[in-house]
């Protein structure tokens, strides 16, 4: 008895999150159009209750739940609080968005909170079995996000692509959990990892099955290779859903890669090592060198993201506590810069009009100055140029990598960065030097305004300040890995 009820208090905000997901869906029902902020409310209290019941149960130490299968400890607790603000800040960016498009209704409020505890399960899975579930729960949410406007045939081709996709990724990941387990003869990640160190298995068989888990992990950062989904449905979903796709399920994309590579892995951490800085380098020319071509705003970003998930790689590939600690930095950087940017985007969007062109930016100085120097900050930290909290994140994965002896890939990866300067550097020239095409007022929420200044403005401030951040990550990591 004593063991359930462990149990159930460790997965108390994840049970939270379904519950109230079902009791939003539910509710939908008996409420009239008219009355639909009562959802969003109760939709952001549920954040705020599950941050509460996260704060209050954390403890330094590690505890393992439900036979061993979820684990709670520093990493799991900080990634879930990072995941609630991501969520809270799309929430707050996508309600008018969602209002003139016909589709704030309680099936996005829902679907955002199942996909959110589908990214809570994998931060907190101790079994590959739980990060599976976590991943699929997280994923079908997804998919279903992308294709909730149904009138809408490029969202609905989007979800297609996507749902397809996403479909052939997790054949290859639970293809490659298959050969691990065989190999270990356990799901625990603790269990493998004591396994793999005792050296009684087929090592061909292992690495064959890594190949098969690090291309499914790809596919769902979205690197290269793995990369052919990530522009079209960006560009296809309804700005809402493209945000929330490019955002905070990265936080948990990177736990999963931790709990397996990192945690039950470290034995193959050379092999692994090699496919990732393939990845990474990869990532980061097709990102920089394919969005200088693009005139859609959203598949710019698209590419974008693709080169960001190289920098996060160069952290990971480092395979040291140091690189580990400086991937986390970086991702939590990247979904602020993330969330700022689609912010943007979705406050210069209007009914009947989609700011998804470079040129519907022109002249927007001129409209607005003060959402145009947001923009600008949100630009210079995607670029990584100082003192914003881009170039910071830019510079300590930089730096592990540096550490540890790869001094010509860092280089390279440097000068890809000034190379990927010039299409956000274009987005400034656009929004200071041309003339607007476009003159109508801009009219957005006055929370959405002043929240989307001070998500711009932190930018600003922490990259002047970062070592908060970074003793955040620190503590993360080494209190679970350490």
């Amino acid at each position: 008895m004593e063991n359930i009820r462990f149990d159930l208090i460790t997965a108390l905000p994840e049970i939270v999150v379904l519950g109230m997901a079902m009791v939003i869906l539910l509710l939908d029902l008996f409420l009239k159009p008219s009355s639909r902020m009562v959802i969003y409310a109760l939709s952001q209290l549920t954040l705020f209750v599950a941050a509460y019941m996260t704060l209050t149960t954390h403890t330094q130490s590690v505890g393992y739940a439900f036979t061993g299968a979820f684990v709670d400890d520093a990493m799991s607790d900080i990634l879930k609080l990072m995941i609630y603000l991501g969520t809270s800040l799309i929430f707050v960016y996508s309600r008018a968005y969602i209002q003139i498009r016909n589709m704030f209704r309680g099936e996005f409020y829902a679907l955002v909170l199942f996909s959110m505890a589908g990214m809570m399960i994998m931060v907190s899975g101790q079994s590959l079995l739980t990060l599976y579930i976590g991943l699929e729960l997280l994923s079908l949410s997804l998919y279903a996000l992308v294709a909730l406007d149904r009138d809408n045939a490029r969202a609905t081709e989007a979800a297609m692509k996507y749902f397809v996709l996403g479909a052939l990724a997790s054949g290859m990941l639970l293809y490659g959990m298959s050969m691990v387990y065989g190999m270990t003869g356990s799901l625990n990640i603790s269990d493998i990892d004591h396994a793999l160190m005792q050296g009684t298995y087929y090592r061909s068989v292992l690495i064959l099955g890594l190949v098969f888990i690090v291309a499914g992990m790809a596919f769902k950062l979205g690197a290269v290779p793995f990369q052919m989904w990530v522009p079209d449905v960006y560009e296809g979903s309804p700005t809402a859903m493209t945000m929330l796709i490019g955002s905070v399920p990265k936080i948990a994309a990177l736990a999963f890669i931790i709990r397996i590579l990192v945690q039950a892995l470290p034995t193959l951490s050379v092999d692994w090592q090699q496919m990732l800085m393939i990845m990474a380098v990869l990532s980061i020319i097709v990102g920089n060198v394919t969005a200088i071509a693009q005139t859609n705003l959203k598949r710019m970003l698209a590419y974008s993201t693709i080169s960001h998930v190289g920098f996060v790689l160069f952290g990971l590939f480092s395979a040291s506590l140091n690189g580990v600690v400086s991937s986390l930095f970086y991702i939590a950087s990247y979904v602020l810069m993330s969330v700022a940017g689609f912010g943007i985007i979705m406050l210069l969007s209007r009914k009947g009009f989609e700011a998804d062109r470079l040129d519907d930016l022109k002249g927007l100085n001129q409209r607005n100055p003060w959402f145009a120097f947001m923009m600008l900050i949100v630009m210079f930290s995607m670029a990584g140029i100082p003192p914003t909290l881009g170039f910071y994140a830019k510079f300590t994965v930089l730096q592990a990598a540096l550490q540890a002896g790869f001094v010509w890939l860092v280089v390279f990866a440097v000068l890809m960065a000034v190379i990927g300067a010039f299409y956000y550097l274009r987005i400034i020239k656009l929004m200071y030097f041309d003339e607007p095409t476009d003159h109508h007022q801009i009219q957005a929420p006055l929370d959405m305004q002043v929240v989307l200044s001070g998500n711009a403005l932190a930018l600003l401030v922490m990259g002047l300040m970062p070592q908060t951040l970074i003793s955040i990550c620190a503590y993360a990591i080494i209190k679970s890995l350490g």
